[in-house]
């Protein structure tokens, strides 16, 4: 008869038992918990290295099972596939889709990812895009593949201040910087002015922008943009399709804040399009006692306004802004405003528009919603403020500031009684100024525009010149163009 094991040679089994069962546990059982998700070494991977590696370069992905338990990853793949120029290469092998890759608990996977790009293929877009999918326990995550299509100067963010978009400086303190014709600017993220620094636009310089990108200059920093009507200084979304060339809200807005003092923000001969907020202008630190000077400045295509203001002095000489889904321009929390031939036009197709083409008030909010009233002087002159809204012009004033508005010689689409004289002088009342095609944004006059010839002499004067060079001579229209006999079509 065998004898039984001795207490101990029976706890010996039983502890080898329990290990080896542990270690096959461990081994074998794959975790599905639906609560379990992937950590990565970045949400994103950003190629900016292409122009120097002849168009092909490799960057490393690592991604972390943080759990204590296997997991399976069903799935890894480029969403693109065949078609993207990104491919990645997991545990040795190279392709655009993976299945069934396990991670132990507490351990981590690496990814190459390579991208082949031709930068001096101008047929490229100037940003690449496409992500690496992850499905694990039907969770859905991705990290974004970030490369540059084409030859430019590319600014990328690479600050983020809590409270603030994620900015790169372009001009520091102390510092002017000039941004030439001779590549273009891509921007992703902010591109920031500093305070104290200036940044220079020369004439042909072309600005373009990706999604939520935008142009700010902090409090004292300083933009300065000098294009010509030869040459007008271009900012813009960066897709380059055709279907994208009149698209609003591809990017999101050049933000300008009080200048340094005893220097003006200056804008000449300038297309702003397709973008959220054309310029948003405001006092930050303090109320601003600078100008922004507009001249021959168009601003179309704006998702939200065209020009945002907000206790500011704008000075504008040949403004066009046009076709936008809230407001043309929104001067708002008083301030001081000068416009001579300017042109207004709002025919916002893509939804349904509330809003009139100008708005103006004279207060800000304060912590309790209640109305801080602020001085405000407006002066518009020479102008057209039309679109296809019942009412394109409106204000709403508080007591308590002075307040003042004046319309001289303007063609206006309003409800409003413009026989007051303190605020309306030489009105032309909801006449169609007949503009030559506004659905493809030409405001220049027809032949037979009722705002031809009935401008004021002295305020053509000081704006002798048209938006496109054309003199005014001695019978002035009305808006930035000054009407051509036997004009074509521009485009």
């Amino acid at each position: 008869m065998p004898s039984k094991p001795s207490p101990l040679k029976f706890a010996i089994i039983s502890l080898v038992f329990m290990v080896v069962f542990s270690a096959c546990k461990k081994t074998d059982f794959i975790n599905d918990n639906p609560g379990l998700k992937l950590q990565f070494s970045n949400d994103s991977v950003i190629f900016d290295t292409v122009f120097t590696t002849l168009g092909s370069t490799t960057h490393q992905l690592m991604v972390y099972n943080t759990s204590g338990s296997r997991i399976s990853i069903s799935s890894i793949r480029v969403v693109n596939g065949e078609s993207s120029p990104y491919r990645i290469n997991v545990d040795g092998e190279s392709g655009y889709n993976f299945n069934n890759i396990e991670i132990e608990g507490g351990d981590s996977l690496y990814i190459f990812v390579k991208v082949t790009i031709d930068p001096n293929d101008m047929n490229n877009p100037f940003v690449v895009e496409d992500d690496i999918q992850f499905f694990t326990n039907s969770n859905e995550q991705s990290v974004k593949l970030v490369s540059w299509g084409q030859n430019a100067n590319y600014i990328v963010a690479d600050t983020y201040v809590a409270g603030f978009p994620k900015f790169k400086i372009v001009a520091d303190s102390l510092e002017t910087v000039h941004w030439t014709n001779e590549k273009p600017y891509v921007v992703y993220g902010y591109a920031l002015i500093n305070s104290y620094g200036e940044l220079i636009i020369d004439e042909g310089a072309k600005v373009y922008f990706h999604e939520n990108s935008g142009l700010w200059a902090y409090s004292d920093g300083l933009l300065k943009v000098y294009g010509t009507i030869e040459n007008p200084v271009y900012f813009q979304g960066d897709r380059l399709e055709a279907f994208y060339s009149d698209l609003p809200g591809q990017w999101d807005r050049i933000w300008l804040m009080e200048a340094q003092p005893g220097q003006h923000h200056e804008i000449h001969n300038a297309i702003i399009q397709n973008g959220f907020i054309g310029l948003q202008v405001e006092s930050f630190l303090r109320p601003a006692e600078n100008l922004v000077k507009l001249h021959n400045v168009t601003i179309q295509n704006m998702q939200g306004i065209g020009l945002f203001s907000r206790v500011y002095n704008i000075e504008g000489t040949n403004t066009v802004i046009a076709n936008c889904g809230a407001y043309c321009l929104a001067a708002t929390g008083g301030g001081y405003y000068n416009f001579k031939q300017a042109t207004f036009a709002n025919y916002w197709s893509y939804s349904v528009r509330n809003t009139p083409a100008v708005y103006l008030n004279n207060y800000l909010l304060d912590t309790l919603e209640q109305p801080v009233p602020l001085p405000i002087n407006f002066s518009i002159g020479n102008s057209i403020i039309y679109g296809n809204n019942t009412n394109e012009f409106q204000t709403e004033m508080v007591a308590g500031a002075d307040s003042t508005y004046y319309l001289n010689y303007v063609n206006l689409k309003t409800e409003l009684n413009t026989n007051n004289s303190d605020n309306f002088n030489m009105i032309q009342k909801n006449q169609d100024p007949l503009f030559f095609d506004y659905k493809i944004n030409d405001y220049r006059l027809d032949s037979l525009s009722p705002a031809r010839k009935i401008g004021d002499l002295q305020i053509a004067s000081e704006v002798p010149f048209d938006i496109v060079g054309t003199q005014r001579a001695t019978d002035p229209d009305l808006g930035a163009y000054q009407f051509v006999p036997g004009q074509g079509r521009r485009w």
